[in-house]
């Protein structure tokens, strides 16, 4: 449970921190020198580490108190912030907003949206970062991260909405497909050349295809290239390297234009699930509520080449 003593001494240590005297900070809050040593000795006390290194000269923070500040700050920002959202009429969202997206999904299908959001929302500040790993929104500090695959189970302090999954095609160049045929059955595929994803430590991701009655089964291929990205496999096909098995989304372009061509489209499966997920302990700040509401109806009216 929650306690207000968590909350004592915090804004004294954000004071002393950004002006690196307790003299300065006591000037500031209008405090003795004395009662902010002692609030700082206290808070180190409660927490059992050491948040300054002392000398005659100069007061520094140690690497628990650089940590600490980064947290604090955040917590102070987000009781401003929420104190100005209840005083505003309109609860227009505002302030710093952290998001963490997936590389090629995020750039393509999530960016133009809140490019989009960022221009109908002037107040917000909206930090955008990519990353494909799979990180706990609380302990790196994001207000909000969207992932392609994921945990089976969400911890209780993340809040979460499955989004969709991926729809997943084979899909090869015109030239290659005037060189080499174009595949009739998963069979045939023996014969071509499939442009797979694969990891560095040498393992293959094997393909899916849809079978009777909507099962998907999967089976490993022989690929003459291997790419371990999925933009890179995009190029490949579009170079004319064979055939590849890509979300739709990702090639949604080149399928409009001609400059990459869906085969074996009775054999396209659902691939991995799309999650979006934010932290409890924010989602009640309009910026946050805001932002994964447009995100959620955004990705569903740009939702071709996922699947429900």
């Amino acid at each position: 449970m929650f306690s207000s003593e968590r909350l004592k001494g915090i804004d004294v240590f954000v004071c002393v921190a950004q002006f690196g005297s307790f003299t300065a900070a006591a000037e500031k809050m209008n405090l003795t020198a004395s009662a902010i040593s002692k609030g700082i000795a206290r808070l180190e006390k409660r927490l059992g580490v050491q948040l300054f290194h002392r000398t005659t000269r100069r007061l520094s923070l140690t690497d628990a108190g650089v940590a600490f500040l980064r947290t604090c700050k955040g917590v102070l920002a987000d009781l401003e912030e929420a104190e100005l959202s209840l005083q505003s009429e309109n609860r227009e969202p505002r302030g710093c907003v952290r998001l963490d997206l997936p590389g090629a999904f995020g750039r393509t299908r999530v960016l133009p949206i809140l490019l989009q959001f960022a221009k109908d929302h002037p107040l917000l500040t909206p930090h955008i970062s990519f990353s494909d790993g799979f990180i706990d929104p609380l302990q790196e500090g994001a207000d909000i991260v969207l992932r392609i695959g994921g945990a089976n189970t969400w911890p209780e302090s993340v809040g979460h909405r499955l989004l969709g999954r991926e729809w997943h095609i084979f899909c090869a160049s015109p030239d290659y497909l005037a060189r080499h045929g174009t595949p009739q059955s998963e069979h045939d595929l023996e014969q071509h050349h499939c442009i797979a994803y694969g990891w560095v430590d040498g393992s293959i991701h094997p393909w899916s295809f849809a079978g009777e009655q909507g099962a998907t089964h999967r089976s490993q291929v022989n690929p003459p290239l291997v790419v371990g990205n999925g933009e890179g496999l995009r190029m490949a096909a579009l170079a004319g390297c064979g055939v590849a098995q890509l979300p739709r989304w990702l090639v949604e372009q080149q399928l409009k234009d001609g400059t990459l061509v869906e085969v074996l489209a009775q054999l396209a499966c659902d691939g991995m699930e799309i999650h979006l997920t934010w932290s409890k302990s924010r989602e009640a700040l309009p910026k946050v509520r805001v932002l994964v509401d447009a995100l959620v109806v955004g990705l569903r009216v740009l939702g071709e080449g996922l699947c429900d």
